[in-house]
């Protein structure tokens, strides 16, 4: 069985962590999101941006990781948005009117498709005094 395309790598800032994303999210990767994602409440992040600029696909695994994430941080007391997240995610979330839940619209308000119009820009990082770093040891490829 082929090893997940998914690279994970996590910026802190006090209680804030920006998750960034790159490859493919489907059902052997997946589970490698909800992991990642599940640690930052654990280290006591409570507001988690996740850039899924470099996300390739997505499907219905990834979505049920981003929303499982969602309702823990939540419960949590903290937040968790996707930003620019892919053609495929976005025609799943338009279909399943949950984009509210995870990308801090208004209900029935997504973003248009990539290629479309531009995406808008993702907040200021971090002030980051070192590089990003894979989140697991043994980083995916």
């Amino acid at each position: 069985m082929p090893l997940p395309q998914l690279t994970v790598s996590r910026h802190d800032r006090s209680t804030r962590a920006l998750i960034t994303l790159a490859g493919e999210i489907d059902l052997e990767s997946a589970p490698l999101v909800r992991v990642s994602l599940e640690r930052c409440l654990l280290d006591g992040i409570r507001a988690i941006d996740v850039d899924l600029t470099r996300v390739t696909f997505c499907d219905c695994s990834g979505l049920n990781a981003f929303l499982r994430a969602a309702q823990e941080t939540t419960v949590a007391g903290g937040t968790l948005r996707l930003h620019h997240p892919p053609t495929t995610l976005v025609r799943i979330l338009d279909l399943t009117d949950c984009g509210f839940l995870l990308l801090g619209l208004p209900f029935g308000h997504l973003p248009p498709p990539l290629g479309d119009t531009p995406a808008p820009p993702l907040p200021d990082p971090p002030h980051r005094s070192a590089p990003l770093a894979p989140v697991l040891p043994g980083d995916v490829r």
